[in-house]
């Protein structure tokens, strides 16, 4: 017997095998409730049941133009910023990875370590897409027309799950060792960083009140059903079960245990847009078309071969193919879980599938079931926060759904609101992550509209400009900001696909320069805090044609930051938006302060890029012209997709000399002038500024 066997046998002695009637017990349908060892509670609210606790936040709580974190960028005992390539194979990776599970060691090695000081995050004046002469310094704020808060990327885990990636990291470090989606610490602490940020915002409210919040995608990680649940319920302020299978450690471990959710501020609207992890395994594969329902409910510990994540690059450049997992002529890995009843959540069942007599096993758990589309949409329904469905109740009455064929309105997930009745300006909020039908074989993390919601689109922004309405577009996936053809750029297709993408990005940025009431499109995705100008093609003559594009960064990683949105009509009818990121206020000795503990070492030992954007390329390769290019950055030659630099449409404050040592947050005022017809109607709803 191997030693990962004999440590398998060892966990279940120490746990107890469980009856297939105590896991009907535990797990069968939504209104389950378990029992575990002294402590017995209901999955939702339960009069009966003993009272659950919460998590307090910090008594402090203000944006990051009052108050930052900071922590050192290396840490001092830790991983060299650059391995020596002669003795750290891969760049250092498989080092990284190493040390990227050793939480006990975090301490020691000097991971992790930050505090709160008293400096302001400057805000950054940009008026990149005005008129050239324009002189900010002489504007004033009048009319404040609209406030809200948008968070991104909250990732809620399900770490138990038998169909995960972790061993992936260790096994192939040249393309996964850095990817820490793939597995960190902070895996082990979502829900409870989820709930410190919903306090934190109300917090915020209650100083100056919110219109909506609108969350932008991926509140999942692997589109699962409790996961869901875990992310509704925290709004929702009931008690969490943030544990899945038999519940290991949940009434000895602070990740485990259950606990009541704040919940949102009941006056605050909130709307929700769909990201790729919500609807596709690891927001990569589509589920049900390739097979992998059953990975979710099973009570087997999945294998997978390096190479499902290692291009091939002999067919295209960032091509994937979940099809190798079903193929036994690779070598496989089984891909671990995490342990419940550690207190840093070790990783269970990893390596090479020669080191197992036998599959290793877990409590299997039909909530962890991957949802449908239609389904995921289905869930924000059944909640007791405002509005009902959370905007995708205004997806059949919106008059432009005449535009979506019959057999997909059921999984549409496009709609647009109006905020505030008074102040001319809707949101429009774009699905644009791919189709689960569209036949590629690739990771579906790119950017993509089918012809539905093309054309849905161009209609909503044709009727924003005739209504005179301000519009923000509000999704999940951003554009013009990474090298094409990689699997965080716009969708370029492949071999296998069987539907095209309907627009490319030359084509989709025409568009929204051309809607000149446009002020910005807001997204997330990339895990990252920047601020993109998208210039008029016409500067001088026609300034209004030029736009913003505002990403906020995850929850889930550094700098674990939602964003807030100040709109305001200035004194020259002018509009300025101030973008400031916002810290969680999480309390010393809570599990979101050691989710921030382990976000900062995540970053420290991996060095993640969090600020650089490529180039734009005219090449995907030497004769292989890439037809949907960046619009927004001039051409400049053939260039490799190696040959990266900083797009300079986006700025970043360097406060390393004034005594913050690193900072991934960016706080701006952008500035957008309106189009002659829009000040003028403005000015009539709006006179005397």
């Amino acid at each position: 017997m191997s030693s990962e066997d004999k440590n398998q046998n060892n966990e279940q002695k120490k746990t107890g095998e469980v009856s297939r009637r105590d896991f009907i017990k535990y797990t069968a349908g939504t209104a389950a409730c378990i029992s575990l060892g002294s402590l017995s509670f209901g999955c939702g609210s339960n009069s009966s049941s003993p009272q659950v606790s919460g998590y307090p936040i910090d008594s402090t709580v203000v944006k990051t133009t009052q108050r930052m974190i900071s922590f050192p960028y290396t840490a001092p005992l830790g991983l060299p910023t650059k391995p020596d390539p002669a003795t750290s194979p891969n760049g250092g990776t498989a080092l990284k990875w190493e040390q990227l599970r050793q939480i006990p060691d975090y301490d020691r090695l000097g991971y992790g370590k930050w505090q709160y000081v008293d400096w302001p995050l400057p805000m950054v004046q940009r008026t990149d897409i005005m008129p050239p002469t324009y002189n900010a310094a002489s504007v004033t704020k009048k009319s404040k027309l609209l406030n809200f808060f948008a968070m991104s990327d909250i990732h809620l885990t399900d770490k138990e799950a038998p169909n995960q990636f972790i061993d992936l990291q260790k096994s192939n470090p040249e393309y996964s060792g850095q990817n820490s989606s793939i597995y960190s610490g902070v895996m082990l602490y979502t829900p409870q960083t989820f709930d410190a940020a919903i306090q934190t915002a109300n917090a915020l409210h209650r100083k100056d009140p919110f219109d909506f919040f609108i969350s932008l995608g991926d509140v999942c990680n692997t589109s699962m059903y409790n996961e869901l649940r875990w992310y509704i319920d925290i709004i929702d302020g009931k008690v969490i079960t943030p544990s899945s299978g038999d519940h290991r450690g949940a009434d000895t471990t602070d990740f485990q245990k259950p606990f009541k959710a704040a919940g949102l501020d009941q006056s605050i609207p909130f709307y929700q847009v769909l990201g790729n992890h919500d609807h596709f395994l690891i927001g990569s594969f589509p589920v049900y078309e390739n097979g992998l329902d059953t990975s979710y409910i099973s009570d087997t510990v999945w294998s997978a071969p390096n190479e499902l994540l290692t291009p091939n690059t002999a067919t295209f450049p960032g091509l994937f193919n979940i099809n190798r997992i079903k193929d036994q002529s690779y070598q496989h890995y089984y891909q671990g879980v995490i342990d419940g009843t550690s207190p840093y959540g070790a990783i269970l069942y990893s390596g090479p599938v020669g080191n197992y007599s036998a599959p290793p096993k877990v409590v299997a758990d039909p909530n962890r079931r991957s949802l449908h589309r239609t389904e995921w949409i289905q869930e924000f329904f059944n909640t007791t926060t405002s509005p009902k469905g959370h905007g995708f109740n205004l997806v059949s009455s919106n008059k432009n759904i005449g535009l979506v064929p019959l057999n997909e309105r059921a999984g549409f997930a496009c709609y647009s609101f109006v905020p505030k009745s008074n102040v001319p300006l809707k949101v429009i909020v774009l699905d644009n992550t791919q189709r689960e039908d569209d036949g590629s074989k690739d990771i579906h993390g790119h950017g993509f509209l089918d012809k539905a919601r093309w054309d849905w689109l161009q209609a909503e922004l044709d009727d924003g400009q005739a209504a005179n309405q301000l519009m923000i577009i509000a999704c999940h996936i951003p554009i013009a900001v990474n090298n094409i053809g990689t699997e965080m750029e716009w969708w370029l297709g492949d071999a296998n696909a069987t539907i095209a993408n309907a627009c490319t990005i030359t084509e989709l940025v025409t568009k929204l320069q051309s809607s000149t009431n446009l002020l910005m499109w807001i997204a997330g995705h990339l895990h990252v805090n920047t601020v993109k100008a998208l210039k008029s093609p016409d500067p001088t003559g026609a300034p209004e044609k030029g736009f913003w594009q505002v990403l906020s960064s995850s929850l889930r990683d550094f700098p674990q930051q939602f964003r807030t949105f100040e709109i305001y009509l200035n004194s020259d009818y002018t509009v300025s938006i101030e973008a400031v990121n916002v810290d969680i206020a999480v309390k010393e000795g809570t599990p979101a302060a050691t989710s921030r503990k382990y976000a900062i070492a995540t970053q420290q030992i991996l060095h993640g890029e969090l600020k650089g954007n490529p180039k734009n390329y005219a090449e995907l390769s030497p004769g292989v012209p890439l037809p949907t290019m960046d619009p927004s950055r001039p051409q400049s030659g053939v260039q490799t997709l190696d040959t990266g630099d900083t797009d300079p449409s986006i700025q970043f404050v360097d406060l390393t000399s004034q005594g913050v040592p690193y900072n991934a947050s960016y706080n701006a005022r952008l500035f957008k002038q309106l189009s002659p017809a829009m000040k003028a109607h403005l000015q009539t709803l709006y006179p005397g500024l």
